[in-house]
């Protein structure tokens, strides 16, 4: 998924990865990610908490014009 990231973002289109595997990303260097503390499959949020999962979604979206540093991992239970 980095490199596919890469590519969109050498063409013009803004991305940001969710990850729960903070050392394969970061392995991957995509341009921006976020780092969710959370089982691998459950990404983007606990199942069946909407509340937690809009956190993660608006977040990501706040990522995308917050994260000015490429490659930069944003922790989100840090947060």
């Amino acid at each position: 998924m980095c490199l596919i990231a890469r590519h969109l973002e050498a063409s013009g289109i803004p991305t940001i990865s969710l990850t729960s595997a903070y050392d394969i990303t970061s392995a991957g260097k995509p341009p921006r990610a976020l780092f969710v503390d959370y089982p691998l499959g459950h990404t983007c949020g606990r199942p069946f908490d909407a509340n937690d999962q809009y956190s993660i979604v608006r977040a990501s979206l706040s990522g995308l014009e917050t994260i000015e540093e490429p490659g930069a991992i944003v922790d989100l239970s840090r947060h």
